[in-house]
């Protein structure tokens, strides 16, 4: 018969990060320096794009030419459209022994400029805005906005904006009603109280000179824009311009164990992968990172991971080396590195605790995501998770597993399924994220820490 100390050793732990590995926080805190240099020059998925080339071609990596030579321990990239990172070091096994991926998604929910953005009412300029991904309405007025974006020129040139990020630049605001005039808004449901077509970023309030002019304050701003970035109206139709919050990445608590920003949802898992692929050399297994696009729209488009442009790439990397995709996919693992929920003592009646997963006690796995009845999810197999539970065991890390919340609440899918879907071994992996998808969401370094080390020890794994 087992003695109480030997029956309480078959349970399953779920300890802080602190408590399990105490001398890695200090490794955690420098690791994120970075990281919140991450955040802070990448708020939008071009810019991520963009920073994440700038530190590939500073590691050596060099541009994919399909059909080029590649030998064991080259290092590739390519850029999908300025939106999507595709990054590989060749393995010294054959490709048909499988890649290994990491996979993350750069894009983040935010308000994007409708087609015909700009009007004036009632002595105010404004910018209609559409929300993108699932925010939370309430959440965005009466805080500072900064624009970020492009705009294709109609002579065919591109500039690029942001105005919001300096100290010396304005910054834009939505308003809301004051509770001195909010007895109706205060009765009406959580979602209703700030609609979409609320959603309006003031711009300004000076009119031109000439007062027999119509729309005078729209066509001051119009002028001001044509003036820092030569552009008219029309050319709304071809920008891409995102509405994102204006501060910076700032460290959380007294302690300073947490970090607060715009954008963790999903670069707080985009960067520990970039960086763990950037650090790997001569792996066993021809590693992968994917940084990509649309995620929290559902993945679609060319530049989401429901589309074949991550696909085609590995195929072109297997026509390469004369290796059969088919059997490479079939081979591979794929680590779809996805935020969850961490469980919020505040509004501990939306979790269940023993499946809750929890900041500060290290990088999340979730067999399965989806909603209800594990709808919209790949739900991966046992031998996959022991695999990871093994090599992460193996390797020093502190993980926890469990789901996003109680059921039927709600849920939420990542791109696993979109992966599953072309016969590659996929398991869910991340951070998990208090105040997920709001503007200034808060995660833990500790967890951002032991993440990166998951990636890089998936990376040099020879198994």
């Amino acid at each position: 018969m087992k003695t109480t100390q030997e029956l309480k050793e078959l349970l399953y732990k779920n300890k802080t990060v602190a408590d399990q590995q105490p001398d890695a926080i200090a490794e955690a805190n420098a690791f994120c320096e970075g990281y919140k240099a991450f955040l802070n020059a990448a708020k939008t998925e071009r810019e991520a794009a963009a920073y994440s080339e700038q530190l590939l071609k500073q590691a050596g990596y060099k541009p994919f030419v399909p059909g080029m030579a590649l030998n064991a321990g080259d290092k590739v990239y390519l850029i999908n459209r300025s939106k999507c990172v595709l990054a590989a070091t060749i393995g010294e096994r054959s490709m048909a022994e499988g890649f290994h991926l990491n996979i993350a998604h750069i894009d983040s929910p935010r308000l994007d400029l409708r087609p015909v953005p700009l009007f004036e009412k009632d002595g105010l300029a404004y910018f209609r805005t559409h929300y993108y991904g699932g925010i939370r309405k309430y959440q965005w007025p009466t805080i500072p906005l900064a624009l970020h974006g492009v705009v294709c020129r109609e002579d065919g040139t591109t500039v690029t904006i942001t105005i919001g990020e300096n100290d010396e630049d304005p910054v834009f605001t939505i308003t809301d009603l004051l509770p001195h005039l909010g007895r109706e808004q205060n009765q009406k449901k959580l979602p209703d109280a700030i609609t979409a077509e609320n959603l309006n970023v003031v711009l300004g309030s000076l009119p031109i000179a000439d007062t027999d002019a119509e729309n005078r304050i729209k066509l001051s701003i119009l002028g001001l824009l044509n003036e820092m970035y030569g552009i008219a109206e029309r050319d709304f139709v071809t920008a891409e311009i995102e509405i994102v919050p204006a501060f910076k990445a700032r460290d959380v608590g007294l302690d300073r164990s947490m970090i607060g920003a715009y954008g963790h949802d999903d670069r707080v898992d985009a960067y520990p992968a970039l960086m763990a692929e950037i650090e790997v050399q001569h792996p066993a297994h021809t590693t992968v990172c994917i940084l990509t696009d649309k995620e929290e729209v559902g993945s679609d488009g060319v530049t989401g991971m429901n589309s074949m442009y991550a696909y085609h790439f590995l195929q072109q990397l297997c026509a390469a080396t004369g290796v059969d995709s088919i059997a490479a996919f079939q081979a591979s693992k794929c680590l779809s590195a996805d935020v969850t929920a961490a469980y919020d003592p505040s509004f501990s009646e939306a979790f269940e605790p023993d499946n809750g997963t929890y900041a500060g006690r290290g990088v999340a796995i979730y067999k399965y995501t989806g909603a209800g009845g594990k709808s919209s999810t790949s739900d991966a197999n046992a031998e996959l998770v022991s695999y990871l539970t093994r090599l992460m065991n193996k390797n020093g890390v502190v993980w926890q597993i469990g789901e996003m919340g109680r059921l039927d609440l709600g849920g939420g899918g990542t791109i696993a399924k979109y992966v599953a879907n072309r016969d590659i071994d996929t398991i869910d992996i991340g951070v998990p994220v208090l105040a997920m998808h709001s503007p200034f969401e808060v995660v833990s370094k500790a967890d951002v820490y032991m993440a990166y080390r998951t990636f890089r020890a998936f990376c040099a794994d020879a198994e």
